[in-house]
């Protein structure tokens, strides 16, 4: 009664309120505030509550501590509202209502200790709320503790913790209905509250005192919850965080990033824009030292893309340095930031941020390659497979098709795999039905770049390989076991291992799963048919299945060999390619011929789709010729045989050739359409057209000595050199004919060599060149004269090669010949009516002739070393595409072993090369080669029987003698001669001593050694040319001393010197002189700068009339990406092949006989490298003083240029010059009047034909090198023309 007469009561009765007063101070008394009973405290509470609203705003009681007592009495009752289904929860409701409409804790204020109840209150309400509450329960709440805040003095420190500890995680998880009302009522009270946090935040992150709240641990959490509150909480906290940035404790500067990663990378926050100094202060921490901070601020990233596109050009240079950041971490987490956004909406990444991911698929780590490699995979299937954003995404990202494939270009074996798992998985999936499947590869095909295309070729005939070697290995299983049977299958199963991850571990799986063949017949049958020409890609996937199923250990939920044997079985398992699909993709060719192909919509033209399918049906009847057998394929094929475009037909009889065995006893209607257009392709079609039809007659038919027999003798009789546009073709024909049946042709084609390939078409020049001056012309400009005399001297070749015997001396008489060709430069007739390109052409021609004619035994043995010596000098040729030309092709004959290992000395010359690219591409392949060869014995046990022609080392007595040989070499103790011996002779033994196995260093001294107690064979009893190899020796054994301190070990045994260019040593001669003194030696090896300077050098009078010099550039090898550290070498200061200069643009075309030159340097750049790092000391310590200076470079563009004879010597004080003579004969006249000019001061003597001139530095040189001294040989009569003819018939 007395709860219903307050609750009646209302403020304005004054009368009840005296009359109430008594009853108002007794219900205040301890006996009511301590009772016992919680609904009598409830009810007391609800009076007390009402006595407050009646008697507001002065309260009846005037002790502060009863004031006190009765709130903390009241706020004990609100812990009631926890239980809304209590019966009494609506008079607690009542309680909280009627305090919160009359803000009766405002009294409070005038208490000193009203902090203690407002406590009490906050945690009171805080803990009480949950989501059985109704919306004004909670608004209540906020109602009467927005009203202390804000009508209050300000917010102490105890009472913020109140309200802030609801924020923290942990709590936030407890009670969620709490953490909303703290976030409501923080957002009410935004203005009054700010200022308290703010000093919260102040004490805690700038002075330190983390005592003055239990919270101050939790700081960062708390930021990040006000933050995404009200930004407006943080106004004065912020320029703390940037403090806190820059702070000395590196996991405190973490803790500051991860929050403000947060803070900027959440979606609605334009903290970046509002508070830019903090935002570049962040953007400096990806930057930071501690690698934590920084894999931090890269995480960050991914979200702040996604979130704020705006922000991407700020972060894009800082992931840029990160991408090249030391720890490999943060290099892979770049990557998954960048491929993340990306995925999500490729417009969020620009060209930049994609190219930091193209750049580290060639990172050092192969997880870091793996990650790039695959997200580029990913990024290529959504946005070109299936095209989820448009053209113009896929346009944007249609360079990883080709990116990923070149990637198989690269050594380790991990890669390959990657690249062959990502074909098959990304850029043409295996699962897609066949029609779609093809469909995909054809046009990938025709999109992709040359070097892709190689890859994938490449990719296609690596499998194919491993397929023959397992093929190989079941048809061992089958054999009787035997001591031989084991070792093949030994041999066998480590080359598989090669072509695995890891091989060292693959080797034992391999062996374990041959054991496993071995012992199941079953699984044996199961790979046959995986194996076998006919398995259908739906075959292949049942196979490989159930294999895997055999090999399964449900145990073993890891199984590296189960790992290791599913690599093997995806390696050779057809999954795109079967007779379906070849069906399929002939089909779609059909279609761009005939016009009704998408090729527009993909993205190619319709030659281009017809020549690109074309050429894949050419590569895959190479790897899957069974798959072709069938009469529609070759109906369609006939069909591109009769089309205008050569390349098409070309291809389309290749692949005749490739696949058509069968077509002869199967096929025969295609037969009869097929032979008359072989005929006519072979006597009339191009000349690769030509090659391919006898090939192809050759391959397929039985009776192939008739058909070819109807092609040989209409052609050799019709055969005319006034009309050469019309030789070349039978001159093809005519060369492989003879070298495909030579048995048949041999004889009737030497009357045709003799007759008239020597007499009338190679001894007689009917037309005369161009005289332009140019040392090299694009194909189409050539002669047809020209064309035919190449290939005149190629069917010289094919003839020799058919023949395999030199029993008619036929190969001397041609290899004088082509020796001739060479000492006369390419004008064998020497009536100067031929021009300088179709020289170069001639020489080249005449260079790889005898390389070819070496591959055969029994040819190798009758090339004398005058006759090897001028054809290595080809490598010097003046002109740099008859130098790259003839490099690439003794590099191919190399690596596959075919030439002799002597070849492989001419790389040496290659140091004198006066073009970067050119160095380093001999560089590469002379790795290449020692690195095949190294590999070939290890794996070939029966290899060391034939050591001294396989073995790397054995290159140096090859080396020394043509060195000594050299036609730049006339003066033994000549010091800048002696320097350029000792370059080239470095370039070699620079790879060789990479390392020292098997003590090879001491094998390769012993060597140099033992050439010293012989005599040069090719002049034994000439004490000058003993002496210029008995130099070399020393200058050879002074380097290997100076580079190797394991080179005075015993030699594991005693080197055999090659009988063909060194006597066998006399017993009684000792040859234990020094050919170079100890100050030439001193010269040699600490490369005391020469006395000429740089400048000095750049327009000396030309030698020769028009010849342009060559000037060395001195840029660095950048086109190498091997390393070679060998034992005691010198600082990588000392090597000028390590400098970098690049040249301008000249301003004038390579082969431009009168240009205005302007040669200007422009300072170093270094090309990017593979693993470059930023953060990390990269910079080559010990650079000399010399390889600062600027330097006039050739680029390999700009070679072949000759300077005006006219032009004036800038230097007029420098001597005069001697004429050039002309290597190993007479000179020829110069024309009256012209002044020859050169950069140099003089050239050696040339022999055969002119050198790419030696520049101002060699190669690992340590000085800037000044023009050689004069030299000048005495002039001897001209042979005439006529004492050349070769007559073949001797």
């Amino acid at each position: 009664m007395v709860v219903k007469t307050f609750m009646d009561m209302d403020q304005d009765s004054e009368d009840e309120k005296q009359q109430y007063l008594p009853l108002a101070l007794h219900l205040a008394s301890e006996f009511f505030l301590r009772n016992p009973n919680k609904d009598v405290r409830l009810l007391v509470a609800c009076c007390l509550a009402d006595i407050f609203r009646i008697y507001a705003p002065e309260a009846p009681y005037t002790s502060h501590d009863k004031l006190k007592d009765i709130f903390l009495f009241i706020t004990r009752q609100l812990k009631g509202l926890e239980d809304t289904k209590s019966p009494q929860f609506n008079r607690y409701f009542y309680l909280l209502e009627n305090l919160a409409w009359v803000k009766s804790y405002n009294i409070c204020f005038e208490l000193e200790d009203c902090n203690e109840i407002f406590i009490q209150l906050f945690r009171t309400l805080f803990s009480v709320i949950n989501n059985s509450h109704n919306q004004k329960v909670q608004m209540h709440m906020l109602d009467l503790m927005s009203s202390i805040i804000m009508e209050g003095d300000g917010v102490t420190q105890e009472l913020l913790d109140s309200i802030l500890i609801n924020l923290i995680p942990a709590h936030k998880n407890l009670n969620k209905q709490a953490f909303d009302l703290a976030k409501v009522l923080l957002k009410r009270t935004v203005q009054t509250i700010e200022p308290c946090i703010a000093n919260f935040f102040n004490q805690v992150l700038v002075l330190g005192k983390s005592s003055v709240s239990d919270l101050s641990e939790h700081v960062f959490d708390l930021i990040q919850e006000l933050f995404a509150i009200d930004p407006h909480l943080l106004l004065s906290v912020m320029p703390q965080l940037e403090f806190k940035l820059k702070s000395n404790d590196g996991e405190e500067r973490l803790a500051v990033v991860r929050l403000l990663a947060k803070l900027f990378g959440s979606k609605d926050s334009d903290l970046a824009t509002q508070n830019r100094p903090l935002w570049q202060c962040f953007l400096g921490r990806f930057n930071d030292i501690h690698v934590p901070v920084r894999l931090e601020s890269v995480k960050f990233a991914s979200h702040c893309l996604m979130n704020h596109p705006d922000l991407a050009k700020d972060l894009t240079e800082y992931l840029k340095v990160r991408s090249h950041d030391p720890e490999e971490a943060i290099r892979h987490d770049v990557i998954v930031t960048i491929i993340t956004a990306g995925k999500r909406d490729l417009s969020l990444v620009n060209d930049q941020l994609l190219g930091f991911v193209r750049e580290r698929t060639l990172d050092k780590r192969w997880r870091v390659r793996k990650e790039a490699m695959m997200g580029l995979a990913q990024l290529y299937k959504k946005y070109c497979l299936h095209a989820e954003a448009g053209k113009d995404a896929a346009e944007k990202v249609s360079w990883i098709k080709d990116k990923l494939l070149h990637i198989y270009y690269q050594n380790s074996i991990d890669d390959k795999l990657l690249v062959e798992k990502i074909f098959a998985q990304y850029l043409v999936p295996h699962n897609l039905e066949t029609e779609e499947r093809m469909k995909c590869l054809y046009y990938l095909y025709a999109s992709l770049d040359p070097n892709a295309v190689k890859a994938l070729n490449e990719m296609w005939k690596c499998q194919n390989m491993l397929r023959s070697h397992v093929r190989e290995l079941l048809d061992l299983h089958k054999q009787p076991t035997s001591e031989a049977n084991s070792a093949a299958m030994f041999g066998k199963l480590m080359t598989i291992a090669k072509n695995l991850p890891d091989p060292g571990k693959a080797q034992d799986f391999v062996k374990k799963f041959n054991q496993v063949l071995g012992d199941d017949e079953k699984l044996r049958s199961q790979l046959e048919l995986l194996i076998s020409p006919t398995c259908s890609c739906k075959q292949a996937d049942v196979c490989v299945r159930e294999i895997a199923r055999k090999l399964a250990n449900p145990k073993q939920p890891t199984n590296p060999f189960l790992e290791m044997v599913k690599f093997l079985l995806e390696r050779i398992a057809p999954v795109h390619i079967d007779s379906e699909a070849i069906s399929a993709l002939v089909k779609l060719m059909n279609k761009s011929i005939e016009g009704t192909a998408d090729d527009e919509e993909e993205g190619v033209s319709p030659d281009t789709a017809i020549r690109a399918g074309l050429e894949l049906l050419k590569v895959l009847s190479f790897t899957h010729p069974t798959s072709f057998h069938s009469a529609e394929t070759y109906e369609s094929l006939l069909q591109c045989l009769r089309m205008e475009d050569d390349k098409v037909a070309e291809a389309a009889i290749q692949i005749f050739r490739n696949t058509g065995h069968k077509i002869e006893t199967d096929l025969p209607q295609i037969r009869s359409t097929l032979i008359p257009i072989l005929h006519q392709k072979a006597k009339r079609g191009t000349p690769h057209q030509a090659k391919q039809a006898v090939h192809c007659i050759h391959a397929i038919f039985s009776n192939k000595e008739v058909q070819l027999a109807q092609i040989f003798e209409p052609l050799s009789r019709s055969l005319n050199a006034d009309v050469p546009e019309q030789l070349i073709t039978p001159l093809v024909s005519l060369g492989h004919i003879s070298m495909l049946a030579p048995d048949q042709f041999a004889s009737p084609m030497k009357s045709v060599v003799a007759n008239f390939i020597v007499k009338d078409l190679l001894m007689n020049d009917r037309s005369t060149g161009e005289k332009n001056g140019k040392l090299w012309s694009p194909d189409e400009e050539v002669s047809p004269e020209v064309l035919a005399k190449v290939q005149a001297i190629k069917l010289l070749v094919r003839w020799l090669l058919g023949m395999k015997n030199n029993q008619s001396k036929s190969a001397n008489s041609t290899l004088r010949l082509l020796s001739a060709m060479l000492v006369s430069e390419g004008d064998l007739t020497e009536q100067k009516r031929i021009s300088k390109s179709d020289m170069s052409r001639l020489r080249l021609a005449a260079g790889s002739a005898i390389m070819k004619l070496a591959q055969e035994p029994c040819y190798h043995e009758i090339i004398t070393p005058e006759q090897f010596q001028l054809c290595a000098l080809v490598i010097n040729d003046e002109c740099y595409q008859v130098r790259q030309i003839f490099a690439q092709k003794l590099h191919k004959a190399l690596v596959k072993l075919l030439l002799p290992l002597e070849y492989m000395a001419i790389f040496a010359l290659c140091a004198k090369d006066p073009v970067k690219e050119r160095r380093a591409h001999a560089r590469q392949c002379l790795l290449k080669n020692i690195s095949i060869r190294r590999e070939y014995i290890k794996q070939n046990p029966m290899a060391n029987e034939k050591l001294l022609s396989l073995l790397p080392e054995y290159v140096v007595p090859y080396m020394i003698h043509l060195l000594a040989h050299d036609p730049d070499f006339t003066k033994p103790q000549d010091v800048d001669q002696l320097r350029d011996v000792k370059e080239c002779l470095w370039f070699m033994l620079e790879v060789l001593m990479t390392k020292n196995e098997n003590n090879s260093h001491a094998f390769m001294k012993k060597m140099a050694e033992n050439i010293k107690l012989t005599r040069d064979a090719q002049s034994p009893d000439e004490p000058k040319a003993n002496e210029k190899l008995y130099t070399v020796c020393d200058v050879a054994l002074c380097v290997i001393n100076s580079k190797s301190a394991l080179c005075n070990a015993d030699s594991p045994k005693d080197p055999v010197l090659p009988t063909k260019f060194f006597t066998q040593p006399e017993k009684d001669f000792c040859n234990d002189r020094n050919y170079i003194s100890e100050e030439t030696r001193v010269l040699l090896l600490t490369g005391k700068p020469k006395p000429t300077g740089v400048l000095g050098t750049v327009n000396k009078p030309l030698s020769a009339t028009g010849r342009r010099p060559y000037i060395r550039t001195t840029g660095s090898e950048t086109g190498s990406n091997i390393s070679v550290n060998s034992e005691l070498s010198s600082s990588a200061g000392n090597r000028s092949r390590e400098q970098s200069s690049d040249i301008s643009e000249t301003g004038v075309s390579e082969n431009d006989e009168n240009p205005v030159r302007i040669i200007s340097v422009t300072p170093a750049k270094t090309e990017p490298v593979k693993n470059k790092e930023i953060n990390s000391d990269q910079a080559t310590q010990g650079n000399s003083t010399e390889r600062g200076k600027k330097r006039p470079a050739t680029a390999s563009g700009t070679e072949n240029i000759h300077q005006k004879p006219e032009e004036k010597n800038v230097d007029e004080t420098g001597p005069s010059l001697a004429a050039k003579t002309r290597r190993g004969r007479p000179p020829k006249p110069e024309p009256q009047g012209a002044t020859a000019k050169n950069e140099e001061t003089s050239k050696p003597p040339v022999r055969g034909r002119k050198r790419a001139a030696v520049s101002q530095e060699s190669p690992g040189s340590l000085e800037a090198g000044n023009a050689k001294a004069p030299k000048q040989q005495d002039t001897a009569k001209k042979p005439a023309a006529a004492q050349r003819q070769i007559d073949l018939q001797r």
